[in-house]
C-alpha cells in the first residue's frame, strides 16, 4: 500500500466513524417524529422500533411528515417510505421498522392520497394464516400445454382458497393466485 493510499484510506476511515451532524439550518429527523407519523396510519409503533437507513434532514426542526408506504420486507420488518408535508423541507426517504412478537399482517389497504401505497395493518386475530406476507412459496401456472413452476414472494396473507398477491423474482412480475397449501399457489396464464 503506498503512502497516499494508506493516508487515505486513514482520512476516510476517519470521516465514516464521525456520526453526521446537522448542516447549518438543518436539523436531524428523530426516530421519534418517525414513530409518531407511522402511529398516525393505524399501525402502533415505538421509536425503538424505528431503523434509519441513513440520516435524514430536514430544513425545520418539526417537520409534519407523511406516511407514502409500509411494506413488507423480509421477516417481521416493514419497509416504510416517508416524506415531508412541505416538499422543500425535506426529500423523501426509507426506514425500517421492527415487528413485535404480537404484530401480524391481516390485510392491505390503500392510502386516500396515494392510492398506488400499499399499508398493511396489524392483525387482530389471534390465529396465523397459512402463506404469511414476505414468505416464498412456488407458483404453479397452467395454460394449453404449458405448465411454469415459478419461485415467487407473497405479497399478502393468505389461508387455503383465497387469491393473494404474489411477486416473481426475476423479472419482478405481481399474479394475483389462489392459495393451494403452506408453500403452493396456482395460477393461470
Amino acid at each position: 500500500m503506498t503512502r497516499y493510499q494508506l493516508i487515505f484510506a486513514v482520512i476516510l476511515s476517519a470521516a465514516t466513524a464521525l456520526p453526521a451532524a446537522a448542516a447549518p439550518g438543518r436539523a436531524v429527523i428523530t426516530t421519534e417524529q418517525i414513530a409518531a407519523a407511522i402511529s398516525g396510519t393505524g399501525l402502533s409503533v415505538s421509536p425503538e422500533q424505528v431503523t434509519l437507513l441513513s440520516d435524514v434532514m430536514a430544513k425545520s426542526s418539526s417537520p409534519t411528515l407523511n406516511v407514502q408506504s409500509i411494506e413488507p420486507w423480509g421477516d417481521r420488518r416493514m419497509k416504510v417510505r416517508l416524506d415531508c408535508t412541505t416538499h422543500d423541507d425535506c426529500l423523501p426517504f426509507y426506514v425500517s421498522i421492527r415487528l413485535d412478537q404480537n404484530s401480524g399482517l391481516a390485510h392491505t389497504v390503500a392510502l386516500s392520497d396515494h392510492p398506488s401505497a400499499v399499508i398493511s395493518r396489524p392483525n387482530t386475530e389471534s390465529r396465523l394464516s397459512v402463506l404469511r406476507a414476505g414468505s416464498r412459496a412456488t407458483l404453479l401456472l397452467d395454460g394449453g400445454h404449458v405448465h411454469i413452476r415459478l419461485s415467487v414472494v407473497c405479497l399478502e396473507n393468505g389461508d387455503p382458497g383465497q387469491k393473494i398477491r404474489v411477486e416473481s423474482k426475476d423479472p419482478h412480475q405481481t399474479f394475483i393466485a389462489e392459495v393451494v397449501d403452506g408453500g403452493v399457489l396456482r395460477g393461470s396464464l
